[in-house]
């Protein structure tokens, strides 16, 4: 998604499917903790419905609307978590099996931490 759309004004916006169907109104952004990104977004599927949690990352935001790169049924059928609560890892780690991606692994450590600055590798 465009990195610099300010998360506040999505809120309000229309959402469409892969197909062009609309899924319903932004309700909420969630910012990742650790980098303060929008990363997911929730969609309140109707009247009486409940609000449905969907990606940003592989979605597109353009001419003022949000376009959900799933099929309808899949993003209704997406865990229920409430909105106006913060989403542990668990429940994020579920939204992304849901809907089939893939969240990069840690980074492997620096393999220099815990040397001594400046301490060579001498055999001696």
């Amino acid at each position: 998604m465009q990195t610099d759309v300010d998360p506040r004004n999505l809120i309000g916006r229309k959402a469409f499917d892969r197909n062009g169907a609309k899924i319903g109104t932004i309700d909420e952004v969630y910012l990742d903790d650790a980098t303060g990104v929008p990363e997911w977004a929730a969609i309140r599927t109707g009247l009486f419905s409940r609000d449905a949690f969907v990606p940003l990352e592989p979605s597109d935001f353009k001419e003022g609307t949000l376009h959900v790169p799933f099929e309808r049924s899949l993003i209704k059928d997406a865990p229920d978590f409430g909105v106006g609560r913060h989403l542990s890892p668990e429940q994020e780690l579920q939204l992304y099996d849901h809907y089939g991606l893939d969240i990069t692994a840690p980074q492997s450590p620096d393999v220099t931490f815990g040397k001594v600055a400046g301490a060579e590798d001498d055999p001696t």
